[in-house]
C-alpha cells in the first residue's frame, strides 16, 4: 500500500488546531521537532489522519481542512484504519515509523470539537512511534509494510 503526505502539522500547544508547515524534523523516539505532542515518554509521538477523513466532514458541511483535528501528518491514498497495531512504514526516504495505537478515547469533548463542529481524530484517527527520524516534507510517499 502505498500514498503520501498532504500536510505536515505542529502545535506548540495540545489540545488546539495545528498549523501546516512545508517541512519537519522527525526524531528518533521523540517525534515531530516542535510539536506539544513530540515526547520520549509515550507510544503516541506522532498522529496520523486521512485525508478522505477530513473530506467526509467537509462534505457534511463543515468547514475543516489537515490539521484542525490536530494530526500531525494529513495522509492521502492510505486507509489508515486497516493497518493493525504492529504495522511498519517508511515516510520519505528516511523515516521509519510503527502504528502503535489505532484511534483514542476522548473522556470530554475537547476544544477540537467545538472549534472543527466535531472531531473524527478518536474514530478514524492513528498514532506512530518513531523508530528512525529524518525530514518529511509534503508530498513525500508513505510505503506500508
Amino acid at each position: 500500500m502505498k500514498g503520501r503526505v498532504v500536510s505536515i502539522n505542529i502545535s506548540t500547544k495540545k489540545s488546539v488546531r495545528k498549523k501546516p508547515i512545508k517541512e519537519a524534523e522527525i526524531k528518533t523516539d521523540f517525534g515531530i521537532e516542535g510539536d506539544a505532542h513530540a515526547s520520549s515518554q509515550w507510544h503516541r509521538q506522532v498522529s496520523l489522519l486521512a485525508l478522505e477523513s477530513i473530506q467526509k466532514m467537509q462534505a457534511l458541511g463543515l468547514k475543516v481542512n489537515p490539521g484542525d483535528f490536530a494530526e500531525n501528518i494529513t495522509t492521502e491514498g492510505i486507509d489508515l484504519l486497516k493497518l493493525p497495531l504492529g504495522t511498519k512504514m517508511t515516510i520519505g526516504k528516511d523515516i521509519e515509523v510503527e502504528v502503535s495505537q489505532i484511534g483514542k478515547e476522548c473522556h470530554t469533548r475537547c476544544s477540537i470539537y467545538y472549534q472543527a463542529g466535531d472531531c473524527i481524530m478518536p474514530k478514524e484517527g492513528i498514532f506512530v512511534k518513531v523508530l528512525k527520524g529524518g525530514k518529511i516534507k509534503e508530498g513525500d510517499p508513505i510505503i506500508v509494510g
